[in-house]
């Protein structure tokens, strides 16, 4: 007997299955008829039971599944500070990075980070992840590379930069791990860090995606990008211009941020329209994307702006406000402004503003990771009814990330739901 079990993809998959099934019927027929008889003839001769013990093979528990930002946690990649290195000074970096630090690319570019903060900044994220296990969520890592060696493709020459943060590179929509195609030339090949975990995701039966991966070639960035000043910045993302072009996808995928059947995303620095307009056409029609933006003058990943903690609850970075907020009002979300941060202005942000204060990770709906130098916004998830973890990682702050950049989360308990109507 041929069984054909369809489990996806309505009407499309019904007509494949058709399709295969009356394909292989004509194929089979013969091989069927002539096999029946000696067939039977061997059974017969078969000393008979008094029941047989026949049974499909259990169908194994995914282990990838998450379709939001708050569910409980099970398990996540927590990504590695070890070899990280210095990107070069190119113009995507420029455009992304504050000119107060562009001396420290200029004299560093291609080499490591420095060594002591680099040390502190590794004990940081182990104990993370030994916070992370006390709390029940099994913690997975990519593997070391060594970021120094240089590549040539026919297109351009780098060197790598880390594996630090696996938020920007590893999207997990449902049962599936996306893999971004990034805008950086540095992170070119940050994905071999991640292949045998996600391999092992696959085996075990996971979705795995790799989105286009773009030539960055010179075309793929604007070379006489204006960045002089602040305020060059704050009208070039009003006239929505930015240093990535439209010449191909490209897209990070800390640029999305999931709640449900529907996912946000800003057009950035790293992120173009043509790298959201591919994922889009990917997660249709299950999910929906809606593209939002905000008055910030240097747009790179969206959860340090407007991070989703709960069912219809969100952080609005009050520095940037987002231009469609109304929507998220009529649709009956509580939209909470975080406080301004503490950290201090001597301490090295080399790759990212001090609003990662609020770029937490949501442990489950009522416990959240945060960092334990900054008390107004612990007060202020307090205040919620939401538990805080608190963690220390100033040093790995440096960079470029919180503690929802430094993750991915693989597994949530939960299941998918409309949260946006």
């Amino acid at each position: 007997m041929l069984r054909v079990r369809c489990l996806r993809g309505g009407s499309r998959g019904a007509e494949a299955a058709h399709l295969i099934g009356a394909m292989l019927g004509r194929a089979v027929t013969g091989w069927v008829q002539r096999a029946f008889q000696s067939t039977s003839i061997a059974a017969a001769a078969q000393p008979r039971h008094a029941a047989e013990d026949v049974t499909e093979p259990e169908q194994q528990e995914c282990p990838v599944c998450s379709y939001n930002e708050w569910d409980t946690l099970e398990e996540v990649i927590v990504g590695r500070a070890e070899n990280a290195h210095v990107p070069a000074f190119t113009v995507e970096v420029k455009a992304n990075t504050y000119e107060k630090y562009w001396p420290f690319y200029q004299k560093y570019g291609g080499q490591s980070f420095p060594a002591d903060h680099l040390k502190k900044a590794v004990a940081e994220i182990e104990e993370m992840c030994n916070i992370l296990r006390h709390e029940g969520v099994n913690v997975r890592r990519p593997e070391p590379i060594d970021w120094s060696l240089e590549y040539k493709t026919p297109d351009f020459t780098s060197s790598g930069m880390y594996a630090a943060m696996p938020r920007d590179i590893l999207l997990v929509v449902g049962n599936e791990i996306i893999e971004a195609p990034m805008a950086w030339r540095a992170r070119f090949f940050e994905y071999r860090a991640y292949r045998p975990l996600i391999k092992e995701y696959f085996r075990n039966g996971a979705k795995w995606t790799t989105a286009p991966k773009p030539t960055m070639a010179d075309e793929l960035y604007d070379q006489d990008y204006p960045i002089r000043t602040v305020e060059d910045r704050h009208m070039l993302a009003a006239e929505g211009k930015f240093v990535t072009t439209e010449h191909e996808p490209c897209f990070d995928a800390a640029d999305f941020i999931r709640a449900g059947r529907d996912l946000f995303v800003q057009r950035s620095q790293v992120t173009n329209y043509m790298g959201i307009e591919w994922m889009r056409r990917h997660l249709a029609p299950d999910y929906k994307v809606h593209i939002i933006s905000f008055k910030d003058p240097n747009p790179m990943h969206i959860d340090a702006t407007f991070n989703i903690i709960g069912p219809g609850l969100v952080l609005s970075n009050p520095d940037r406000p987002c231009r469609q907020i109304d929507m998220f009002h009529k649709a009956g979300w509580t939209v909470v402004k975080p406080p301004t941060p503490l950290i201090p202005d001597d301490h090295p942000l080399w790759m990212s503003s001090k609003w990662l204060s609020m770029n937490v990770l949501m442990l489950g709906e009522k416990r959240v990771m945060v960092d334990a130098n900054e008390s107004t916004i612990q007060k202020m998830f307090e205040n919620l009814g939401i538990k805080t973890i608190k963690v220390n990682i100033r040093h790995a702050n440096s960079l470029g990330g919180g503690f929802h950049c430094w993750t991915t989360d693989v597994r949530r308990r939960g299941t998918l739901e409309s949260y946006f109507h």
